[in-house]
């Protein structure tokens, strides 16, 4: 009697290992990054806060003229080189998916790999999953850190939490716009399928999207508003995100301030009675962080999936 033996199925190929193997000169270029990154705050946390606190005392004492020593410099710039590899990384995501998807599609390589066993859609989910991944780990230590730092500080270093590089480096949308500049650049590759355009035009897009993200982002939650008399002046709170500042009437009319100076009769014949100012407070930082957040992962999404549909509509076409 004969027993039959059920033939194995061929095993898929390791796609992740895959990814990994063609495109490790980019992972070392990250991993290399994010941990100086990583070490660079660590050390601001610690030591480098120490000896910082303690030349800000010894050279800017309360009431005179603060001068900086190298300690104070030093550590000025180490946090703000850290902070740079958060808000940076997304640009260079962005030039190195166009560029290595375009330049795939344009040797052959991948096209040789979906005759191996490895299916169209598998091979973007792989070119999309395992960098997301390695992002968005190594985005979120950094985050981490730098939010430990920030909030550490206990002397003023010119940082506030609405300057554009410190809000994107101390929330979620550092987290997000690495994964929006991989899902832009992708799309790109796929779109164009040559390496040095797809670069060209993911890296642009990218910095487009953020900055309309950055844009409209403020007014998306409702401002605060502060008003004053005509004698105590416009008045500018502290430690805020400035949005519309300009003069009122009496019908509550917001008009530009007149060029009035100490004139009671000139801001009379213009019909103001007083100042406004609109802005956002410390307390709206998270509001505005995670809508800012939501608008650029929904265009991550829709990136995405114009590229999956770019890519089944392209291998269909070439059957």
């Amino acid at each position: 009697m004969t027993a039959s033996v059920a033939a194995a199925p061929p095993r898929p190929p390791a796609t992740v290992r895959t990814v990994l193997r063609l495109h490790r000169a980019a992972l070392i270029v990250w991993v290399l990054l994010a941990v100086a990154a990583a070490l660079a705050l660590l050390w601001a946390y610690g030591p480098g806060a120490t000896s910082a606190e303690t030349a800000w005392r010894r050279n800017c004492p309360v009431g005179n003229d603060c001068m900086w020593d190298t300690t104070l410099n030093g550590y000025y710039r180490t946090v703000m080189l850290a902070r740079w590899a958060i808000v940076f990384t997304p640009y260079l995501v962005a030039a190195w998916a166009g560029a290595a998807v375009g330049r795939e599609l344009e040797s052959g390589t991948a096209r040789l790999a979906w005759t191996q066993g490895v299916t169209p859609t598998r091979w973007l989910v792989a070119k999309l999953t395992v960098p997301a991944a390695l992002l968005t780990v190594g985005s979120t230590v950094l985050v981490l850190l730098h939010r430990t730092v920030f909030s550490a500080n206990e002397f003023p270093l010119d940082w506030a939490w609405y300057e554009d590089y410190a809000f994107t480096a101390n929330g979620t949308l550092g987290i997000a716009l690495p994964l929006l500049a991989l899902a832009l650049g992708t799309l790109a590759g796929l779109l164009l399928r040559r390496a040095l355009p797809a670069l060209a035009v993911g890296l642009l897009v990218t910095v487009v999207v953020e900055y309309a993200a950055d844009t409209v982002t403020p007014h998306l939650w409702p401002w605060k508003t502060v008003v004053n008399g005509l004698q105590s002046g416009p008045g500018t709170p502290s430690n805020i995100m400035w949005g519309d500042q300009g003069a009122l009437t009496a019908t509550g009319e917001r008009i530009p301030i007149p060029d009035c100076e100490d004139s009671m009769k000139c801001f009379a014949d213009h019909g103001v009675t007083g100042y406004y100012l609109d802005y956002h407070p410390a307390s709206h930082f998270w509001p505005l962080q995670l809508i800012e957040t939501g608008l650029v992962l929904t265009v991550a999404a829709v990136a995405v999936g114009a590229a999956f549909w770019l890519l089944r509509r392209g291998t269909r076409a070439a059957v």
